[in-house]
């Protein structure tokens, strides 16, 4: 099958062609990401390859449709960035990669965790300076802490083996208890108890209208002052205006994440040699309690071999019409 690959990085090529060398599917690379601009690349195209800052809105869709284009497919396990239902309205079919990097996503987090608890990353910095002072490095044993996990798949169970082997206590949230979690002693509580007394939070749920802003002024209120809050989920599960303010009055003591609600403009672009416009983004770079990755949990080898495997897997089911256990569809209306 011929293929579009959008928001293209020399990794990408890396990994997916080598992939692709037993299949021998046209995949033709493109770094500019997909959006209703640049959907005209994709003519003549049966299917686009896309990741998780790419457009894939309903008049993109539309575009796609009307020069061929008939299978969406995303090498990313979120799916927030395309209109399931009009993909559905105009016949295109959409596949993910539902599960690619649990391990990393998770010991990623457990990194942030480290890192800002034991300012690992100031450290680094004095130490090129040839500054030794400890002054302002204090930090805490995680050894009897508790932790809150919000959102206990995979990747939530497996920060939670982590941090059990630290010693930690375990309160967890999910609308699906995992007893896998349950059996390493880890507690299903609502959100208000795990609010009020976790030391540490961390946030492994999906993106929805549920989830949107779960971090916020209102929720900000309930949490144990002090808080360690980690995000290497979705960027708009927090409010990060709200968060500013939280870390302003010391309601959150350490801020990690991984993921922003605006990081399209940002991540994955080196803009070092630019002024960035995104004030918000530019106080939270001000705290010295917060720590910034740019969307780089995923990123192992081995998510990336994992990611190209599936893709290619997934594509392999609807170009012979098999059915393919990685389609999305929109949800029916109650």
């Amino acid at each position: 099958m011929k293929v579009a690959v959008f928001s293209t990085k020399a990794y990408d090529r890396q990994f997916l062609s080598a992939i692709n060398s037993p299949t021998q599917h046209e995949l033709v690379f493109f770094e500019p990401r997909l959006n209703r601009d640049t959907a005209i690349l994709a003519a003549g195209f049966p299917a686009v390859c896309v990741f998780v800052h790419d457009q894939v809105d309903a008049l993109t869709l539309e575009l796609l449709a009307s020069r061929g284009t008939r299978l969406v497919v995303l090498r990313c396990a979120g799916f927030n960035n395309v209109d399931l239902q009009a993909a559905a309205d105009l016949g295109i079919t959409v596949v993910r990669v539902p599960a690619y990097s649990p391990y990393g996503v998770a010991e990623h987090a457990v990194g942030l965790i480290l890192s800002l608890n034991r300012k690992i990353h100031r450290a680094y910095n004095r130490v090129r300076e040839g500054n030794f002072s400890i002054d302002g490095l204090l930090g805490f044993n995680l050894h009897e802490r508790t932790v809150g996990i919000i959102g206990t798949g995979k990747i939530g169970l497996i920060l939670g083996q982590i941090m059990k082997g630290f010693g930690c206590h375990l309160l967890a949230y999910d609308v699906y208890r995992n007893p896998e979690l349950e059996a390493l002693g880890g507690k299903y509580v609502e959100l208000p108890e795990l609010f009020a007394n976790s030391d540490i939070i961390s946030l492994h749920c999906p993106l929805t209208t549920e989830t949107h802003h779960l971090i916020n002024t209102e929720t900000i209120k309930q949490i144990k002052a002090g808080v360690m809050l980690i995000n290497t989920s979705r960027g708009a599960l927090i409010d990060t205006q709200a968060v500013i303010e939280g870390l302003k009055s010391g309601k959150i003591g350490y801020l990690g994440v991984d993921v922003y609600e605006q990081e399209s403009e940002l991540f994955f672009e080196d803009l070092s040699g630019e002024i960035i416009q995104d004030d918000i983004f530019q106080r939270l770079t001000t705290f010295p309690n917060v720590l910034i990755t740019g969307h780089q949990a995923f990123f192992t080898a081995e998510a990336l071999h994992n990611i190209a495997e599936t893709t290619f897997a997934n594509i392999a089911d609807i170009e012979k019409g098999r059915s393919c256990p990685n389609e999305i569809r929109a949800q029916l209306p109650v």
